[in-house]
């Protein structure tokens, strides 16, 4: 019998060539992987390039309030809200940068603001640079201040984010631009707030406020500063109306002591340093874009989703009044003190010489009941409001302002033009296109169909 072939010489080579042909593989997928990694990587470079050079424009319309929160631009987070690199600096001088001959460059803190973003839009206006400082805080919806922000950014104005504690951060803004002029707008705001959140007062109001003029007084050449007073310095003071002269030293509220003192640094650091401040003390200001904490706005919300309002008497059963101040005649006035502010005196920290210091009520001179207000919202909205009568209580509020503005009008001109109810029609108008709110409105009343305003 035959003895078998001899099949050992076959099975080896079929091995030695499925070995082969194995090793073969696994260099060819090695080599496309590294190309892939690379062209991978090399995509990403490219996109990343391009976003830096580029800054992709945002949408001119404003979205609803219910969707802000949901469409908040991650790449513009990314890579312009934090201050330092090359695009970052780009937007910041590019902003600041006056298109006008002899035009100002104006650091706006507050920019996001109601007063803030309004002023920023009316400087742009006219030419002039404008930076913005916001931190965005959660004291109100933020989403509205976003909201602001866009617009502000339609405009080409530019918002850094940052908190004016962060002194790095305000150094670093004045290392790239040689501001002519500070509007200082950011503050805690409101009276009530200040006895469920004391520190944070101190903190914006008087922390904040020494940390800007200690970068602005070692600046090279030190801008000028218009800042951010309030009427309710004036306090228990009874005399009326409230002049410059009026003595500030009896705050009914923590944030009005904040405020005062306020005065009191800004007189320190005009003397010490040659720094030229202008504080202005605001009169109970609203407008479209305003503040969700002020009586006004939230009275124009409950009116409208029916749910009772609280409306004040003072404990001898008088009526509280304001004096309420149209939004644009407050820009007008912060302006024309921006315009008529004198340089700073001093150079690297040092006083080379006096310097100008400055404070000016901006007010309607026009005192409204508080429920005149409500009556005027109620015919606006063409719903009757369900009033609850009250005593005032002791939480910081005064029962009545009234504002002298002759100084302001000896001095830039400054003349309110916009009654309350003409101002409030304005307000409505914006509030109802903004929420997008259906409502019933009076024939002739032009509200309905209209636009939200954009600028001061």
């Amino acid at each position: 019998m035959a003895s078998p072939a001899d099949k050992s010489k076959t099975i080896k080579l079929e091995r030695y060539n499925s070995y082969l042909r194995r090793l073969h593989s696994t260099k060819i997928l090695n080599s496309s992987s590294k190309l892939l990694f690379r062209a991978t990587l090399l995509i990403v470079l490219v996109l990343i390039l391009f976003f830096t050079l580029n800054y992709p424009p945002l949408s001119d319309n404003i979205p609803n309030h219910a969707h802000l929160h949901h469409h908040h631009n991650f790449l513009s987070t990314a890579f312009f809200t934090s201050a330092g690199g090359a695009a970052w600096e780009k937007q910041v001088r590019h902003s600041s940068t006056p298109k006008r001959r002899n035009g100002l460059s104006v650091l706006v803190t507050g920019a996001a603001g109601f007063v803030g973003s309004h002023c920023s839009l009316a400087l742009k206006k006219r030419g002039d640079g404008v930076l913005g400082l916001d931190n965005f805080n959660s004291y109100y919806d933020p989403a509205l201040k976003r909201a602001r922000q866009k617009l502000l950014l339609k405009h080409e104005i530019f918002i850094a984010e940052g908190d004016l504690n962060d002194a790095s951060l305000l150094g670093k803004l004045f290392d790239v631009v040689p501001f002519t002029h500070i509007l200082h707008l950011a503050a805690q705001a409101g009276v009530r707030y200040a006895m469920q959140n004391p520190q944070s007062y101190v903190s914006s109001n008087i922390g904040g406020f020494v940390n800007l003029l200690e970068v602005a007084k070692a600046a090279n050449p030190q801008p000028a500063i218009v800042w951010a007073s309030s009427s309710s310095v004036y306090g228990l003071n009874t005399q009326v109306p409230f002049s410059e002269s009026d003595r500030t030293d009896q705050p009914a509220s923590l944030y009005a002591a904040t405020k005062k003192a306020g005065e009191e640094i800004a007189h320190t650091y005009n003397h010490i340093y040659g720094l030229s401040l202008t504080g202005l003390r605001f009169f109970t200001v609203y407008g479209p874009w305003g503040r969700p904490d002020m009586a006004y706005f939230f009275f124009t919300k409950d009116i409208l989703q029916g749910k009772p309002i609280d409306v004040y008497q003072t404990q001898d059963d008088k009526q509280v009044a304001r004096d309420f101040t149209y939004i644009d005649d407050v820009v007008k006035g912060c302006l024309g003190a921006l315009d008529t502010a004198e340089k700073s005196t001093g150079s690297g920290g040092k006083k080379k010489g006096p310097a100008q210091l400055r404070v000016y009520n901006l007010g309607n001179t026009s005192p409204v009941p508080v429920v005149n207000l409500v009556s005027i919202l109620e015919g606006l909205l063409s719903r009757k409001a369900k009033k609850h009568v009250i005593k005032m209580p002791r939480n910081g509020d005064v029962p009545y302002t009234h504002a002298n503005v002759t100084l302001a009008y000896k001095d830039f001109g400054y003349k309110p033009s916009t009654d309350l109810a003409t101002g409030l029609r304005k307000f409505v108008k914006w509030y109802v296109n903004y929420y997008g709110i259906q409502t019933s409105l009076k024939k002739g009343s032009a509200i309905s169909g209209e636009h939200p305003e954009g600028s001061a």
